[in-house]
């Protein structure tokens, strides 16, 4: 059931069926990032051993149902952005948030409003738990999504930092 997210979308909630697209929409966000990469198939594991009942997808679609493709219908048209959400737990103090797994709105859709309203969808869901946060990771070269989230409220807690380490061979 689709319920009005913003003038000309609906929001829906996603189902296991639809695992094959939330890795697509995986690695659109990834290409995007890191075009040099060629391989992004780690991402249906990744998909494989986290998307359950417990982390809710949740899909935008163009109100009008225009765009479609092989299994989406007027019911279910393509995607244009999506929400997916889980569960973090702060290390500082214990408590347990919500955590946003991926934010993604298809380029032709950027800049109308999607990516906001999925994350007051996002808070929605974390204040009706109980939550008294919600997380998020971005790439620091995401300069889009960081300028959103800052203007959304959200500040950095922690860096996580990494060290490429030379192969031997």
């Amino acid at each position: 059931m689709s319920k009005p997210l913003l003038a000309g979308y609906q929001l829906r909630l996603g189902t296991a069926r639809e695992r094959a697209i939330l890795v697509k929409f995986m690695e659109l966000t990834y290409q995007e990032l890191f075009p040099e990469q060629n391989d992004f198939s780690h991402l249906a594991k990744t998909v494989k051993q986290y998307f359950s009942r417990e982390t809710p997808l949740w899909w935008v679609t163009a109100a009008d149902g225009n765009v479609s493709r092989k299994g989406y219908t007027a019911t279910h048209p393509l995607p244009v952005g999506c929400l997916w959400m889980g569960n973090g737990v702060d290390q500082v103090n214990g408590d347990r948030y919500g955590y946003i797994f991926l934010l993604y709105v298809m380029p032709a859709h950027r800049r109308q409003g999607i990516g906001s309203a999925l994350m007051q969808q996002a808070e929605a869901r974390a204040r009706a738990r109980g939550d008294r946060q919600i997380g998020l990771q971005v790439f620091q070269s995401n300069q889009v999504a960081l300028n959103l989230y800052h203007g959304l409220g959200f500040r950095t807690q922690s860096l996580w930092m990494v060290k490429p380490l030379a192969r031997k061979y």
